[in-house]
């Protein structure tokens, strides 16, 4: 008797759903506005993104999250669903993503796909279907609600285009940060080829963008953009060797997020992996690292100097750890600097910031008045001064950066 037959698809989710927990997902801004008011279809994504809601974990989930199969011939020393991994396994056909999709939606449980899979027989055959389901939502059932697609590159770029054409993002994992960590860890998958359909899918978005002779836009190809995700610290990479490949990702390929996914030991894989650092929390400092080095006007090697051996401190946030780095260039006058450097002093935000400037324009600034603007003066103080506050020599405390780590913690023996 067929396995997959008997399984329920209560079963299948079950299983499907827990296996799609390691591929990181966001949520749907800068994604195509489209929505079903007019009576004509169904779902919809607005331009500022999705409702959200939030995982036992703390992730950010907004999406039916799921493996269209945890079958997969590659053996990536990595991953739990890899072919030699003793775990249960299932499959969806293309039919019953569909179903789930438009069951979730009907109930308002979600208002988008989040799909990825297992390579089963052939990364060609599983690409199809995956094609198959989006395109069967979008034509079929006019489904206008968000859909992001972790293709793979190994398959004909036919399909991968295809993708594109349906789902607002598409996303390549890149899967390691060095190919030196991908031929040891994933030797079955090819960083060139994974370049080189993520290289593709830059220059369709590019060609989608411009007009045709006609004067008419062609159709718009993945217009939320493309991802990629790395796994963070399954090899023996630093935190500056990641956020270094990372710059690289988002040049090379404009990227609109480079994610980072936390490995944790697999059973049968874990002895041949090393574990560096407690991972989520090492996740967790790269992404505001990124964030920096995004929005905040931040180099790489600005945050390496502060990084010493490579790895980000993870008792501080980043930008904490440059300013107690660089004490030398405070405090700061906050009624008098520029937004660049504003960006740059632990506790302010781009949108204080932007408070700040508009609100200089009339008057003097206080303490009271920055927060009001929700400025993190915790963090702050130290390194600014104002009409009615200065640090004086607080910012030349030796012990200054244990007022911001947090208190050693008791473990569980248990």
């Amino acid at each position: 008797m067929n396995i997959m037959a008997s399984m329920t698809l209560q079963r299948k989710l079950e299983i499907l759903a827990d296996a799609a927990k390691y591929d990181a997902s966001c949520a749907s801004s800068g994604g195509k506005k489209r929505d079903s008011r007019d009576g004509n279809g169904i779902g919809s994504v607005t331009g500022a993104g999705i409702c959200h809601a939030y995982a036992p974990d703390g992730r950010c989930i907004s999406l039916l999250k799921i493996l269209m199969t945890n079958f997969c011939i590659y053996d990536c020393a990595f991953c739990v669903n890899r072919v030699s991994s003793n775990v249960e396994r299932a499959r969806f056909t293309p039919e019953e993503v569909v179903h789930l999709t438009l069951e979730f939606y009907r109930r308002n449980y979600i208002e988008g796909l989040f799909l990825s899979s297992g390579i089963i027989r052939s990364p060609d055959e599983t690409m199809a279907d995956m094609v198959r389901i989006v395109r069967t939502l979008r034509e079929e059932h006019r489904f206008r609600g968000y859909i992001h697609l972790k293709t793979i590159p190994d398959a004909s770029p036919g399909l991968v285009e295809e993708a594109g054409l349906w789902a607002d993002r598409v996303s390549i994992n890149v899967e390691l940060p060095t190919d030196g960590a991908v031929s040891q860890f994933a030797p079955e998958k090819k960083p060139d080829q994974i370049r080189k359909a993520m290289a593709d899918v830059r220059l369709r978005r590019e060609e989608n963008a411009d007009k045709t002779r006609t004067g008419k836009k062609p159709r718009q190809f993945a217009p939320a953009g493309q991802s990629t995700q790395m796994i963070v610290g399954a090899d023996t990479s630093s935190d500056v060797t990641i956020l270094k490949t990372s710059t690289r990702l988002y040049s090379s390929y404009q990227l609109k997020r480079v994610y980072y996914s936390a490995f944790s030991p697999i059973p049968d894989s874990s002895a041949a992996l090393p574990l560096i650092k407690p991972p989520l929390m090492r996740e967790h400092r790269l992404y505001q690292a990124d964030w920096l080095l995004r929005f905040y006007g931040f180099n790489v090697d600005e945050i390496a100097a502060a990084a010493p051996g490579g790895d980000l401190d993870l008792a501080v946030d980043p930008k904490l750890a440059w300013a107690l780095a660089n004490r030398h260039l405070f405090p700061l006058d906050i009624n008098r600097v520029d937004k660049e450097t504003l960006l740059r002093i632990p506790g302010i935000g781009t949108k204080t910031v932007n408070r700040i400037l508009a609100a200089r324009r009339h008057r003097t600034l206080r303490y009271d008045d920055l927060k009001r603007m929700g400025a993190n003066l915790k963090n702050a103080k130290p390194f600014i001064s104002l009409l009615d506050w200065s640090p004086r020599k607080l910012a030349d405390e030796a012990n200054l950066r244990a007022r911001f780590a947090p208190p050693p913690e008791q473990l569980q023996l248990l």
